[in-house]
């Protein structure tokens, strides 16, 4: 490619309501461009990443079995019907009706669809399995769509599914995905983890997440040290904790006077006791198809809510904040509470299973109950309902956890009967009795992949794209165009790289040397060819972008050296 025919509108200026990294530089870079709240265009160096990343899905995909398809965008508005995720899905589902007044949506996910594809068409378990897979527009109606790419309403996405006739050859197929998508994303140059992740709207039985590490990502994931457990806090466990400190000793289980005192570290200061023996108290409105209700949860004052945790362990749509006027009228003493003595639902965490010896609300303004005795309660009213801290044990081998941030960017479930049951859709087993299909549903973000490689991959100046999805590898830079030497050795050389098929653009803009570095630096190509005044001394400069280091070349072995570097 060379510049001066290309259509790459660079920038100087970001975009007023940019503020990540990927979101500034795709934009000043010439890769997208918005058209509207959520949606963008890609122009022609953001399309040639998006169909690098493409590629990759696809051959490894191909060579896992999978077979690709292409479903339409819009889809009917009985599928979602027949699933019961029509009303369930929310505001986010457009829903439109064409001149006829026929009902469609734009789909943000194909589970329907490819269940509607598959079913009266696979009738057998000798037809079994099979994996079926589109990579295609999607649309979700964000409320607040930002960040760009990584938060948009109209997005590429590959949507996978799998077909079995029973729950182990589903397994067996979800482990081959999770080991395929990790050498998608390793062939993507990108630092990943896969962890274990909550199932949310999709559903099934177990799911992990692929995440892209990086500082401005929305999910927190909990990673350890040793080995190689990794969740995502929504779903993320740890090991017991040891207590900090030995417990305290009191003699009776009895109210004391607390004027006032209702936060832990105000009540820690005052019994001069640490907040592990403690029981803080969390209410919450849970939210259901068909009514509401307040729910108590119950935790170690040293600890913290997970509300994911807490909404799954009561079966919620949602979680919703409790006014104290509400709290009031169900007879419920905000400050003050305490898990004995509730006609509402409590929880409580599994780390307070067996405890003695705490100090919990006393269901009175000003009170709490020292010598608090957990070890009557049923087993029914516990779950893990903690948020995982830094420096919690691993569950698997009791090594430190940390926690990173992390950009989701493929999601895999174990989906079972969910909605081949709801839609019918069945097959003969082997006794001849007709059976639902037990599948997976397997999931990457196309278009989100290439902000959150650059969101993984930049410095102050712009994109460091990894090579594998680089628009291109190399930009030779023509100093000055009028110089008739350096013109003619920068074809030359662009020529016979282009011949070898290295992916090669030659910047012989008319212009002056500093904005064309400044555009090299950031586009973010790996690497850059230098082809300046050094040139009468038959000299030219290989610049690396990761690093920006510089290394002077002799003019007749620049192919040569930068061929060994490209490894070619």
């Amino acid at each position: 490619m060379r510049l001066q025919k290309a259509f790459l509108p660079t920038v100087k200026e970001a975009p007023k309501d940019a503020v990540l990294p990927s979101h500034i530089y795709l934009v000043r870079g010439g890769f997208i461009t918005q058209v509207a709240s959520g949606i963008y265009n890609f122009l022609p160096y953001g399309k040639r990443v998006l169909d690098k990343i493409r590629t990759i899905i696809k051959e490894e995909l191909d060579k896992a079995g999978c077979q690709e398809v292409q479903l339409g965008f819009v889809t009917p508005c009985e599928l979602w019907q027949e699933s019961g995720r029509f009303q369930k899905y929310g505001k986010e589902l457009l829903r439109f009706r064409d001149r006829k007044d026929n009902c469609f949506i734009l789909g943000p996910t194909h589970e329907e669809m490819m269940v509607d594809l598959v079913r009266n068409r696979v009738t057998s378990y000798k037809q079994l399995p099979l994996n079926l897979y589109q990579i295609n527009l999607k649309f979700r109606d964000e409320a607040r769509p930002r960040f760009g790419l990584l938060r948009g309403r109209e997005f590429v996405m590959k949507d996978g599914y799998s077909f079995h006739a029973d729950e182990e050859d589903m397994k067996r197929e979800y482990a081959l995905m999770e080991q395929t998508y990790r050498k998608i994303f390793s062939r993507m140059g990108l630092e990943f983890r896969a962890v274990d992740a909550d199932v949310g709207a999709i559903g099934g039985s177990a799911s992990k997440e692929f995440m892209v590490i990086a500082k401005s990502g929305e999910d927190t994931i909990a990673i350890c040290t040793s080995c190689e457990y990794a969740a995502n806090v929504e779903t993320a466990k740890r090991k017991k904790p040891a207590p900090p400190v030995e417990a305290p000793e009191f003699s009776n289980f009895e109210p004391f006077y607390t004027p006032g005192l209702t936060t832990i570290d105000e009540l820690s200061e005052f019994f001069k006791v640490h907040p592990y023996y403690f029981v803080k108290a969390v209410a919450k409105k849970a939210i259901y198809d068909e009514h509401e209700e307040i729910v108590l949860f119950f935790l170690r004052g040293s600890d913290e809510l997970q509300e994911v945790k807490a909404q799954n362990a009561v079966g919620a749509n949602e979680l919703a904040d409790v006014s104290e006027e509400e709290l009031e009228a169900a007879g419920i003493v905000p400050g003050f509470i305490a898990p004995y003595e509730q006609q509402c639902r409590i929880v409580l965490d599994e780390d307070l299973k067996g405890a003695k010896g705490l100090i919990c609300g006393g269901n009175r303004k000003d009170y709490h109950l020292i010598n608090a005795d957990l070890s009557h309660f049923d087993d029914a009213l516990f779950a893990d309902i903690v948020q995982v801290k830094e420096d919690d044990l691993c569950p698997e081998c009791g090594a430190a956890i940390q926690l990173k941030k992390g950009i989701e960017v493929g999601h895999i479930f174990q989906l079972g009967t969910r909605y081949s049951a709801a839609m019918q859709a069945t097959f003969l087993d082997k006794d001849g009795k007709a059976k639902p299909f037990v599948m997976g549903t397997y999931g990457i973000g196309v278009s989100r992949l290439v902000a959150a490689a650059i969101e993984q991959n930049h410095d102050e100046r712009g994109c460091i794209w990894p090579r594998e999805i680089a628009p291109y590898e190399v930009c030779i830079i023509i100093s000055n165009i009028k110089d008739e030497e350096q013109l003619a050795f920068g074809e030359e050389l662009y020529e016979k790289l282009a011949q070898k098929g290295v992916e090669v653009v030659l910047d012989d803009r008319a212009d002056r040397f500093g904005p064309k570095i400044k555009d090299f630096e950031l586009i973010g190509y790996p690497y850059g060819i230098i082809v300046g005044k050094g040139l009468k001394e038959g000299k030219v400069q290989i610049i690396d972008r990761k690093t920006l280091e510089k290394t002077d070349s002799e003019k007749e072995q620049v192919f040569e050296k930068i061929l060994e570097i490209l490894g070619y």
